[in-house]
């Protein structure tokens, strides 16, 4: 059953690519999305579910978008200002560009600002090879973990750290390779070796996240791909959307 069958959800780091994904999906599924970004004017109608749309402003009357930096608590505070059910953390960036912290210091403003609102459901993205899953990335992944990629894994382990002793409803959400690939809807949970998966497959997992009171994998880390591993299913029935 959801929490909401039309929810409030904040998107943080709302330009990027696997944000535009989740506030294009969820105003798709009649959601009112309220998102932060310090580029607000590239926030874009996403490839892979976008269509012959792609690429365009994402515009609609039920999409605000707040300019800010998410390590600025007053900035983080304006999109608390408005009625959220749940949160998406998804920022991103090189560490050259926006600091060897951010994702930490954003990641602790938002969590600040969702205890003080009661808001208690999260989902965060962070990477295959993040907190204990770095035995799951392929083996050239993990040779850029530990050398180009050094800090801003660094930056992704202390993220999940913060999320796991929040004590809010969180899910970590550790994807295989991105592509801007159309939305398969296959979302499989990997214990092994994670391949790729489309961005628009993992901002349906993000939403499911945020949205159904009986998500499985809350308060944990899963690893998705849409290849190998065990199949995770939207059940679409009408009971599970509180209709029956």
């Amino acid at each position: 059953s959801s929490t909401a069958l039309n929810a409030n959800i904040a998107v943080f780091g709302a330009s990027g690519l696997t944000a535009q994904e989740c506030i294009y999906q969820a105003l798709k599924d009649g959601d009112t999305v309220v998102g932060l970004t310090r580029n607000p004017a590239n926030v874009l109608v996403p490839k892979g579910s976008g269509g012959s749309d792609a690429d365009k402003p994402l515009v609609d009357d039920n999409l605000t978008v707040f300019g800010g930096d998410v390590t600025n608590a007053a900035d983080v505070a304006k999109v608390f200002e408005n009625d959220i059910d749940g949160v998406i953390v998804a920022l991103g960036g090189k560490t050259s560009d926006v600091g060897d912290t951010m994702l930490t210091d954003g990641t602790n403003n938002i969590i600040s600002a969702m205890k003080s609102k009661g808001i208690k459901r999260m989902a965060v993205v962070t990477s295959i090879g993040a907190g204990d899953s770095k035995d799951q990335a392929p083996f050239a992944f993990k040779i850029l973990m530990m050398t180009v990629m050094k800090k801003i894994f660094n930056d992704k382990n202390n993220q999940e750290k913060a999320v796991e002793e929040s004590g809010l409803e969180y899910c970590i959400v550790r994807p295989g390779g991105l592509t801007v690939d159309k939305p398969t809807g296959v979302i499989n949970v990997i214990d092994g070796e994670a391949g790729s998966i489309p961005r628009a497959d993992v901002a349906q997992f993000c939403l499911e996240a945020v949205k159904d009171a009986e998500f499985p994998y809350i308060g944990k880390a899963p690893c998705i791909s849409s290849v190998g591993g065990t199949s995770w299913v939207k059940d679409r029935s009408a009971a599970a959307r509180g209709q029956a």
